[in-house]
Order: structure tokens, then sequence, then C-alpha cells
């Protein structure tokens, strides 16, 4: 079975995503920083699944951390890069972190990787790379524009293995991401952000009483007023790694492929939809709005059907379900 390197493995996509992998037999190799991800998680699948999982504490803005772990790891097969700084609003107010963070450590991480002979790697983008949808749903030939210092630090990156591929020297496989929700199937491992700022966690913890639920979004040109995304699964959206892990090893070609449901969904419509699945009803205060937002963005999925043969499967419901089991466990996050 394959070797699977996770950066960002102790985070929330990425200990889902390390779940997911040791339970279908591959082994995985994590570094982490920690700044914003967990040791708890690594040390639970430790515990659960022994030698499969080996783990590091690394920093990518650090290159003499990352070298002993890329000398002593050996036959990694693919690299699968979650690690990043990924809120839109900090962005703003702070741009050098997210050109630190995420455009230089992932140079310094795709220069290990190079040296290393390693010729795969499954790059977590956004959807944020497109800015304003000029049409939804959005598919991968819509323009990048980016509107934030976030999406922006990016679709640099994507330029980065864009020109590594040209070159001959990666093969990629670039996962632009819509809204992130849910935890894993059995509520085990979730979102330890805290506080969060991803609506659908957001609304189960006003639900389950952990703290006020606050309205952060602006005003834009929609029906209800609030901007219209599009709420993908956690779980749904780690099969769609593994596939693009398995398509690689496959020889498969470098490709750019969104991952969201196809369909949008207003911050009120989501909401209610809380409310109804849980049978709470909570407060909706308004916080101080976001900055960088945008009106409607949904996905084309088409090509990750057509690429990776991939459909996502979960529901909002079962997305709510699941942090419910997981918040319920740990009302603070792994913290």
């Amino acid at each position: 079975m394959s070797k699977i390197l996770v950066t960002g493995g102790g985070g929330y996509i990425g200990s889902v995503a390390t779940y997911l992998l040791l339970q279908k037999g591959f082994d995985v190799v994590v570094i982490d920083n920690f700044s914003t991800g967990h040791e708890q998680p690594l040390t639970y699948f430790k515990t659960k699944f022994g030698s499969k999982i080996t783990y590091y504490k690394a920093d990518l803005n650090d290159p003499s951390s990352l070298k002993p772990v890329f000398k002593k790891e050996k036959e990694i097969d693919v690299v699968l890069h979650y690690a990043a700084s990924c809120l839109v609003n900090e962005s703003m107010e702070n741009p050098q972190k997210y050109f630190q963070n995420n455009v230089v450590g992932t140079h310094n991480l795709l220069t290990e990787i190079i040296n290393s002979g390693i010729k795969n790697i499954v790059f977590s983008s956004t959807c944020a790379v497109y800015g304003e949808a000029n049409y939804v749903p959005v598919d991968e030939k819509h323009p990048t524009n980016p509107s934030n210092p976030y999406g922006m630090s990016k679709r640099m990156i994507e330029n980065m293995l864009e020109w590594y591929g040209k070159l001959g020297k990666l093969n990629y496989v670039i996962l632009r991401y819509f809204n992130v929700c849910g935890a894993s199937d059995d509520g085990e491992i979730g979102d330890s952000k805290n506080p969060s700022v991803l609506l659908v966690q957001n609304a189960v913890r006003g639900a389950l009483g952990i703290e006020p639920f606050l309205l952060t979004c602006p005003s834009v040109d929609t029906p209800d007023k609030t901007p219209v995304r599009d709420y993908i699964n956690v779980v749904d959206l780690n099969e769609a790694h593994i596939k693009a892990v398995e398509y690689l090893k496959d020889g498969g070609e470098s490709e750019i492929v969104n991952l969201g449901t196809g369909k949008g969904n207003s911050v009120l419509e989501i909401v209610n939809a809380v409310q109804k699945i849980t049978g709470v009803k909570f407060n909706l205060e308004k916080g101080a709005e976001r900055k960088g937002e945008y009106a409607v963005m949904y996905a084309n999925i088409g090509k990750a059907e057509k690429i990776l043969g991939w459909q996502p499967k979960r529901t909002i419901e079962d997305s709510v379900n699941s942090l419910v089991k997981w918040y319920k466990k740990h009302p603070k996050g792994w913290s």
C-alpha cells in the first residue's frame, strides 16, 4: 500500500483526510507546526492504527525542519498539501501572513519534494481563486480574478505547480474547494477552530448552546440578501483526494478540478436547515461583517466526475448530524 505525506494533518480537513487514509490501509506521514492544527487527533490515530502513521512537528516556513522528514521518510508516493492559512477576512487585514505562510511555505515544501524525487502532489486550493463569479455554476475554465489575498495566495501556488508541471518536475491535481462542512461520519474527527469561521459549524455550535451564533455576512444581491455558497461535506471532499491519489498513481495527467455539490444555498437557508435538523431555534445576532465576500458562488462538478470518477454523497443533514456528534464529544474542539 502507498505511503502518503499529509501536510497540515492536525488541522480540520487534514485530520479527517488522515483518518480516511488510515482506514483505507495507507501508510501516512504527517507534518504540522501545530499553530492552528492539533496533536490530539494524531495521537488518537497512533493509538488506533499504530505504525501506519508517523507524524512530525515541522514548519513549512522553516526548511531546516522539513529536511530531516524527507531524509528519513523514503518511498513517499504522493503528497497531500493541506497546510495553509485560510481565513478570508484575516487575509484582508494581514496579507503578509498569507503570502508568507501559503506561497513561501509551499515553495519550501515543493523544493524538498522535488529534491527528494517525489513526483505527485494533490493541492488544496479554493474557489476564492475565481473571485466574483461571472456565471454559475462555475467551471474550471472560469477566469481567475481573486478578490482577497487568501485567494491570490492560492492562485500563486497554482501557478507554481503549473510551471513545475510544464517543466516535467511534478504531476499534480489541484482541487478547488467550495465551502467545507461536517465531521467524520462517526463524529470522531472534526473542526477545532475556536471560534470557527465556517457557517455550518457555527450554526451547529449555536444550536448546541456552545456559543452564540453571529451572522457575519454582508448584505448582498440575492433573494434573501445573504451570500449563496456551495457546502460540501468534509468526508466527500477527502474521498475526492483519495481518488486524486489513485489517479496520479495510475499515470493521470495534471488537472485542476472543482470540488463542491453543484448547487448553492444562502446563509439563511443553511441556518434554517440547521434549526430544523437539530430542532433548536437560536437567536440570529449580527456580528462584524466579513471583508472580501461576494454574492453567489457554486460549482460545476462535471469534471470531478469525468476525471476522478467522484460525486458527493452526503447531504447538509448528514453534515449537521456528524457535527452534532463531534461537538457533543468536543464542544471546544480538541483544545
